[in-house]
């Protein structure tokens, strides 16, 4: 992992930091945009293989994910360098980078990104008969850890005393958080806008309890990657990143009171849905807790680019 200590009195340019901070917010949001969708589509509505919506979420995450990566790795260099944002578009800083085990890591992951074509065109061709193919959901489960596990291997998991359970927390997290966040985007854009009763019927009330249980294990794993990355309670309290933590929490808290709402919504109106404008307040909640859960991940971007509490 490449160490994000100043190498002379002026530091890194701030230029550079910011710019990496918003390439880790993108490739984030892009992982669990296409990892999601793709559970969504598998275990959940693959019928909407063939929605155009559907389809533009995955084409767009997939070309964010991989050029996140790109990039990511060539301002890497530049902040190891204390280059300029121009600096991360030279060869120097990719080879800077790639002699670094975070390198090695942006290297697999772009990789899986160019492997991902395979799963993503798959899909594409053959829609909803592809959706349900054993063997396409083995392919896109396969390409899925390999993104989750080079993604978990960037971060600042593996710091503490137990790196073991900081590594295993972390994959647990980023499985939870891509379906949750994936498969709220895709209910969002693409299944409600169809205002089909019969069909939310069926697939609001499934990623219901997709998304409790996804909940309940980011729950599970970020209280383990807290106590493994902060290392201490004074820690949470009196270091930058640790107070960062503590406003993400804040968000996530907020987001899980929108998503109970939304919850209780389902359980009670979801069975006798009949015009399409019953839907509407469930609409607004669901948008509501999409903008708080893409606060979530611009929070956990920038955590990935600060220096841990302990």
């Amino acid at each position: 992992m490449i160490a994000h200590t100043p190498a002379g009195p002026l530091g890194p340019d701030p230029a550079v930091r910011d710019a990496l901070t918003v390439a880790h917010g993108i490739g984030y949001l892009s992982l669990a945009l296409f990892l999601g969708g793709l559970a969504f589509l598998a275990l959940l509505w693959p019928r909407g293989a063939t929605e155009r919506r559907a389809r533009a979420v995955l084409v767009l995450a997939w070309a964010a994910g991989a050029l996140s990566t790109v990039a990511t790795a060539g301002l890497e260099g530049a902040y190891a360098t204390q280059g300029t944002p121009a600096d991360a578009l030279t060869l120097d800083a990719y080879r800077e980078v790639l002699e670094t085990d975070a390198g090695v890591a942006l290297a697999g992951r772009a990789l899986l990104w160019l492997l991902a074509t395979v799963v993503l065109a798959a899909v594409l061709q053959g829609g909803e008969r592809a959706a349900r193919s054993p063997g396409w959901r083995v392919g896109a489960a396969a390409v899925g850890f390999g993104l989750l596990r080079t993604t978990g291997m960037y971060g600042h998991s593996a710091e503490g005393s137990r790196p073991a359970w900081g590594e295993a927390a972390s994959l647990v997290h980023l499985v939870g958080v891509s379906l949750w966040v994936g498969g709220l985007v895709l209910l969002t854009v693409a299944v409600l806008p169809r205002r089909r009763p019969a069909e939310l019927a069926v697939v609001v009330p499934a990623y219901s309890r997709l998304a409790a249980g996804s909940v309940a294990a980011i729950a599970a794993a970020g209280l383990v990657l807290a106590w493994q990355v902060v290392g201490s309670f004074d820690g949470l309290l009196h270091t930058d990143y640790g107070r960062l933590l503590l406003v993400k929490t804040a968000i996530v808290g907020t987001t899980l009171l929108v998503a109970l709402r939304s919850r209780n919504w389902v359980r009670h109106r979801l069975g006798a849905a009949g015009p399409a404008g019953s839907v509407r307040p469930f609409v607004y909640s669901v948008a509501a807790e999409t903008v708080l859960v893409l606060a979530v991940l611009a929070a956990t971007s920038v955590l990935v680019t600060s220096t841990p509490g302990r």
